[in-house]
């Protein structure tokens, strides 16, 4: 599908995808884009303003000399759908930004339920299916790295409070599903093991509240040499006729 219209620089309905895989759509339509514009793309999507032609085409052509990697990052510009009617980026002399008109899922999740969001406990309604979604697990560039660390985070809190949420309403199935892919997103957090555990209990199911209190406090004691909070303790005890560290090992 072509970017151009009769209309000039028409952007409306143009969408951004970086969660699981790259993809640039028109009205849900994919678009042909160039590897390294791909790149391009990706790279201002993932930031919230505007950035330095001389350090964006650094940090995306780290091997190359100042001067071939602006000539990569010209050619990069350059071969953006639309380019000859102003294409997708909103461009100064010394900088470039993704422009505004373009929706980016990962911008728009994290004004759903990142830091400074409107959504508060009960007020977070996201499919879960979307927060199994890494940024582009299966890029190597570095510069993902800041990113996907700090998404990590806003898609963790976001499933635990859809897991209490849930819990809370008696949806056990759905707070049992957000609270196995809390866990899966970050093996190490206790408060994601924790919510699961809880939600065994609360359906009867002590056994695999136990099991996955094994599973955390072997996983802390082989990373860290550590075993697990009282908190998560105190919510197990009640559970068994022998002390915690009887665990199996």
């Amino acid at each position: 599908m072509d970017l151009n219209t009769d209309s000039g620089r028409d952007l409306d309905g143009l969408s951004l995808r970086l969660l699981g895989r790259f993809q640039l759509c028109r009205d849900g339509c994919p678009l042909h884009v160039s590897p390294s514009s791909e790149r391009l793309l990706a790279y201002l999507g993932i930031r919230s303003g505007p950035v330095s032609r001389g350090t964006a085409a650094a940090e995306l052509w780290p091997a190359c000399t100042d001067v071939r990697a602006a000539a990569n990052l010209r050619s990069a510009v350059w071969r953006l759908p639309g380019h000859d009617q102003g294409g997708l980026i909103a461009a100064e002399p010394h900088s470039l930004a993704l422009d505004a008109a373009v929706s980016v899922d990962l911008r728009d999740l994290t004004r759903q339920v990142g830091p400074g969001s409107a959504a508060k406990g009960a007020d977070v309604d996201v499919d879960v299916d979307v927060l199994r979604q890494d940024v582009l697990p299966e890029w190597p560039e570095e510069w993902l790295t800041g990113t996907r660390e700090w998404f990590r985070q806003i898609r963790l809190h976001a499933l635990e409070v859809l897991c209490d949420r849930h819990r809370d309403g008696g949806r056990l199935d759905a707070a049992l599903d957000a609270g196995i892919t809390a866990v899966a997103a970050d093996p190490p957090s206790e408060s994601a093991h924790r919510r699961l555990a809880l939600v065994h209990i609360e359906e009867g199911n002590f056994a695999e509240a136990l099991r996955q209190y094994d599973v955390y406090r072997k996983l802390l004691r082989t990373e860290l040499g550590l075993p697990p909070s009282p908190r998560f303790r105190r919510l197990i005890g009640p559970l068994l006729a022998r002390p915690l560290d009887g665990l199996s090992t």
